[in-house]
């Protein structure tokens, strides 16, 4: 008989019932939204018998594309709104491919190594290439309106690694991590909002407008920086007592 493949409802419905709490710095967008959104992407995904790695490649490639469009296009209203759905729907597929691990029984750690490389490679280059858009192809190119990119792309590289070397060191020592899921709350959620990557994925919506792009995105930037500021001595002090 022909293996028997899982519909996409009962995948949605395992996803649904499977779902833990959200992990305690996971902004609003993330927890609501996109985690929303990958859940049927990832059920979509496993009814047609897609691995996770596949589902990784899915949004890498949807980051890509928008990058591409950044780095090619000058900014229109048309060219930022497909580079925010782009984005957007590359971060969707982000949050799936766990999920579809989850419901095929497990991840690896070469699929775990993969997410995680795609990832950082989206947050570093994603700023630059804004930084390199803004140089080509605005009047911007000549003005230190150009720093800003440059520091939201160190800022998220930095916070990304903090993240991960807390809750790696953390777990070699047996400890639970800093993001353990199920402590998260909605006003915790709310608060983190602006340092949430969904967001950043949506304000390309005013990439056709550079100056009002720059002024919001800036605001970004400087909510990453003080997150980072204050999160990195919360950390330091955690490792002190590891």
């Amino acid at each position: 008989m022909p293996e028997q493949r899982t519909t996409f409802q009962d995948a949605f419905a395992g996803l649904k019932a499977a779902q833990k709490g959200h992990a305690r710095g996971a902004p609003a967008y993330s927890v609501y939204v996109n985690r929303r959104i990958g859940r049927v992407f990832a059920a979509f995904a496993f009814a047609r018998g897609w691995t996770p790695n596949q589902v990784t490649a899915i949004s890498a490639l949807h980051t890509l594309a928008a990058i591409v469009l950044i780095v090619a296009l000058p900014p229109s209203w048309w060219s930022g709104f497909l580079v925010a759905l782009l984005l957007a729907g590359g971060y969707a597929w982000d949050s799936a491919d766990g999920q579809v691990a989850r419901l095929s029984g497990g991840g690896s750690a070469a699929g775990e190594w993969l997410d995680h490389f795609v990832d950082a490679a989206k947050l570093s280059v994603l700023h630059l290439a804004v930084l390199v858009g803004l140089w080509l192809h605005t009047p911007l190119r000549d003005t230190p309106w150009l720093i800003v990119p440059l520091l939201f792309s160190a800022v998220s590289t930095v916070t990304f690694v903090g993240m991960l070397l807390n809750d790696l060191l953390k777990a070699s020592r047996g400890i639970a991590s800093t993001h353990a899921r199920g402590g998260g709350t909605a006003g915790r959620s709310l608060l983190l909002l602006p340092t949430d990557f969904g967001v950043v994925c949506l304000v390309f919506v005013l990439w056709g407008w550079p100056n009002a792009f720059l002024i919001v995105y800036s605001l970004l930037a400087a909510a990453a920086s003080a997150f980072l500021i204050l999160a990195a001595r919360r950390w330091f002090r955690e490792m002190r007592t590891v």
